[in-house]
């Protein structure tokens, strides 16, 4: 008996000292024994999630919601680059277990190849592996916004705004899902694409980033966007990204990340309605605003990140904080005494990984801190941590962490070349054509080409290349610039003439059959593309009008992320916006001068006419303004472009003349090229409220198709109403409820033909038609 107690004594004794010892190295008790759960590759992923997380400590688990800068792994530990450093990468990895790793902008390897690339992002991750306790792979995230930009020798591809010129979903699908096998190819497995922000401000730096100024177009193109990323072919997975959420493009001032002040109206029916859009179609992450909206930090917002983001639109994936955003709280906004209580406001307020690229350790001790005073519990740290370790299961991530770097820069290199040419070619917007000028014909005998930015690659792929305003000083980017696409495509015979400077232009032109000049902006990003003064620098205005005194046919391209106002340089016989057409845009702007390829691409913005009316959008709402230029003053409108043949709408007729409100309305729309060659037409279908309980605009986008059409075929086009987009909020000025379809008449207008449908109360459920 005095044995058997004995025993019992020691067997608790060592049970004691185990468990003191697992709280002393922070593994806790009772987590061995066998093969674990979360290492089933078949077993579910909510299973592997929730067997892992009771397995962590808490330090492993606030290490998830960690991510870190690749530079703080290189050289001196800072920002200096260079090779990966192991004291670095002991710092990082091992002892605050951060669970994810970013390339901001030129942020890379010391050799900028697909191969080094895929060598890095693979050394970070056996890294991360090998001095994990439980083996937590890393996310690798990079801002792949525009092709692979980060990278040399990847195609990089027209930005965004260029793309919704196309107004094809299937082409913006076709160009992410390219853009995720090259990112996955070098490795990395989180894309921070696409952005769903709307362009309504044309002094804001990040315009030419976003779908254009229409939430239904926007968020539809967003939608392909992220379809595209996810559902791309090929032994690893990229999750996509629903960026900037919400309402970031919406400074009060123009200026980027000056807070916005927005109705509750606005900012639900137009500015959330794009994000809502693509996080729908599929996205596993999404990115949070770096500004506030109505007095309150975006990443501090309960309300959009808990009410609006998980309870109404049911998000269950990864929210991550952009750049420094959460010390931002504490350092700029003031809303927080210190960064503890900046961590635990963004981290109550739904942020689950925080984009701290510098700081690690101060990041990590904050939020532990945060939670021994009571400031966040550990219910929301295993909530947050698991939708990461969630995403990592979903990725594949704990059983293929690496890639083959030996093929990377095969599967990266050139890849998705024609498709970018394609896609530049379908953005082009043909705004002007006077005596059908274009397309050039065989005929003619000489071609001046002027202006700086005929020959320069570096602004015609813009900002968020290779660097991160532009492509650094004296790195090399392969491409075509418009001059060399123009040459290439000149009918033989033909003489194409640079003309280096004004003066050479003006003699030049003077014998010239027609003169292209091409214009536009410097390439950058951000803060640094703010635009104050959105209007063509003096000097290429007196360019052009130099050119234009010649007497001879001149044509302006312009490459820019944003319509200028022209000035002296209006008027021309031919207007082509080129918008940031990529690396394969020289030869796509040549295959539309010369006729190769029918310009097809509609205005997905508003081209104002002055500089100065800021915002500027088609949707402006009624009212009883009445002074010069207080209504939608444009020079060309949204949706306007030309083609080289005459397309007709003949008909639009309703499915139904009358439903219930929430039903869905099927429109059928009836088309011909009357024309003498083959081309694209784009089919908006609007809708006008002639009386309505809120303000209505003049028209709103309700349904778009891309189609071609053979010269002289009729078509028909079938399209599908949501009733999301006839929705409004309702109710006064402080209308914030949910939105819903008013009763009424709504006219649906496609071209000049018109039906009228009549909106009926919603049918109760019990008494709805089968």
């Amino acid at each position: 008996m005095a044995l058997r107690t004995r025993r019992r004594r020691a067997a608790l004794a060592l049970t004691a000292l185990a468990a003191c010892t697992a709280c002393l190295i922070g593994v806790p008790a009772g987590a061995g024994g066998g093969e674990p759960l979360y290492r089933d590759a078949h077993a579910d992923p909510d299973e592997r999630t929730r067997d892992l997380l009771r397995r962590m400590t808490l330090n492993e688990k606030i290490g998830q919601m960690a991510q870190i800068a690749v530079v703080r792994l290189q050289g001196d530990c800072r920002e200096s680059g260079g090779e990966l450093n192991q004291a670095c990468l002991h710092s990082v990895l091992h002892d605050q277990a951060v669970g994810s790793v970013l390339s901001g902008g030129g942020m890379g390897p010391p050799r900028n190849t697909p191969g080094d690339w895929a060598r890095m992002v693979n050394a970070v991750q056996k890294y991360a592996l090998e001095h994990s306790r439980l083996r937590v792979p890393v996310l690798y995230g990079v801002d792949a916004v525009h092709g692979h930009n980060n990278v040399l020798g990847a195609t990089v591809f027209p930005h965004q705004i260029g793309l919704a010129a196309a107004w094809d979903p299937a082409l913006v699908r076709a160009v992410a899902g390219t853009t995720a096998r090259a990112v996955a190819a070098t490795g990395m497995d989180w894309n921070f694409a696409p952005v769903a922000d709307l362009a309504r401000d044309r002094r804001w730096g990040r315009y030419y980033e976003t779908y254009g100024e229409d939430p239904l177009l926007a968020g539809t193109l967003a939608a392909a966007a992220v379809r595209g990323t996810e559902g791309a072919a090929g032994a690893k997975k990229v999750a996509s990204t629903v960026k900037h959420f919400g309402g970031y493009s919406e400074p009060a001032n123009g200026h980027d990340r000056v807070p916005a002040d927005v109705s509750p109206r606005y900012l639900q029916d137009t500015l959330l309605a794009p994000y809502r859009t693509a996080i729908r179609a599929g996205a596993k992450s999404v990115m949070v605003n770096s500004g506030a909206v109505n007095g309150v930090p975006a990443t501090a917002s309960r309300h959009l990140l808990t009410k609006v983001l998980r309870r109404q639109w049911g998000f269950t994936g990864v929210t991550v904080s952009d750049w420094q955003d959460v010390r931002a709280l504490w350092t700029k906004y003031k809303v927080a005494a210190d960064y503890p209580h900046a961590i635990a406001l963004a981290v109550n307020a739904g942020v689950d990984v925080t984009m701290e690229p510098y700081e690690a350790r101060e990041f990590t001790e904050g939020l532990r801190d945060a939670v021994r005073a009571g400031l966040v519990s550990r219910e929301r740290i295993d909530e947050a941590a698991g939708r990461v370790l969630r995403l990592k299961f979903g990725l594949g991530l704990f059983e293929r962490p690496f890639v083959d770097a030996e093929r990377a820069n095969t599967e990266v290199v050139g890849s998705g070349r024609e498709l970018a040419r394609r896609a530049a070619a379908a953005s082009q917007v043909l705004l002007r054509n006077e005596r059908n000028l274009l397309p050039i014909g065989p005929s003619a005998q000489k071609i001046v080409v002027a202006g700086a930015h005929a020959d320069d690659l570096v602004d015609q792929a813009g900002g968020w290349t290779v660097g991160w305003h532009r492509v650094p000083e004296g790195v090399e980017l392969a491409g075509t610039t418009v001059l060399e696409g123009i040459k290439a495509a000149a009918p033989a015979g033909t003489r194409v003439v640079h003309a280096g400077n004004a003066t050479q232009a003006a003699r030049e032109a003077r014998t010239a059959d027609v003169t292209v000049v091409v214009v536009g902006e410097r390439a950058a990003a951000e803060g640094e593309a703010d635009s104050p003064r959105p209007e063509l620098p003096a000097d290429q205005q007196a360019l052009v009008s130099a050119v234009k005194a010649s007497g001879r046919p001149v044509v302006v391209v312009v490459i820019a992320g944003r319509p200028p106002v022209l000035g002296r340089a209006a008027g021309t016989e031919g207007l082509l916006m080129s918008w940031l057409p990529g690396t394969e845009g020289g030869h796509a702007v040549a295959d539309v001068l010369f006729g190769k390829v029918a310009p097809g691409g509609r205005l997905p913005v508003s081209w104002p006419r002055r500089t100065g009316n800021e915002p500027l959008y088609y949707q402006q709402l009624p009212g009883t303004n009445a002074g010069a230029e207080s209504a939608h003053d444009v020079a060309y409108d949204f949706g306007d472009g030309l083609s080289y043949t005459s397309y007709r709408f003949d008909s639009i007729t309703l499915g139904e003349t009358s439903v219930p409100a929430g039903r869905e309305v099927r429109v059928t729309v009836k088309v011909s090229n009357a024309g003498a060659r083959d081309g694209d037409l784009v089919v908006p279908v609007y809708v006008s409220r002639p009386v309505s309980d809120v303000l209505a605009p003049p028209r709103k986008l309700v349904a778009f198709a891309r189609t071609h059409l053979p010269a002289g075929q009729s078509g028909t086009v079938r399209l599908t109403v949501p009733p999301s987009a006839l929705a409004v909020t309702p109710g006064d000025i402080d209308g914030a409820g949910p939105p819903r379809v008013e009763q009424g008449a709504y006219v649906f207008t496609v071209g000049e033909r018109t039906a009228t449908l009549v909106v009926t109360p919603r049918v109760p459920a019990g008494n709805a038609r089968p």
